[in-house]
């Protein structure tokens, strides 16, 4: 079967099952890497845990945008 073929099959999938395809290909291309995910982790943590404890300050999305693009203008 060639690549097209391949391709072709793989379009013709539902999108759940396209997403799996998609998810599998990925991370054979970019292995997890567990030390990396540790430290990802520890971080995503620590700032959860500033979020509960008001030491940073949230910021909507929408403002945040709109600050990107006036400074983009």
């Amino acid at each position: 079967m060639s690549t097209k073929e391949i391709i072709a099959e793989m379009l013709s999938l539902p999108i759940e099952q396209r997403a799996i395809v998609a998810d599998t290909l990925l991370k054979s291309l970019n292995a997890p890497d567990k030390d990396n995910d540790k430290e990802w982790l520890t971080l995503a943590k620590k700032r959860m845990e500033d979020v509960k404890t008001s030491k940073v300050k949230l910021v909507k999305g929408e403002d945040v945008f709109k600050k990107l693009w006036k400074k983009a203008s």
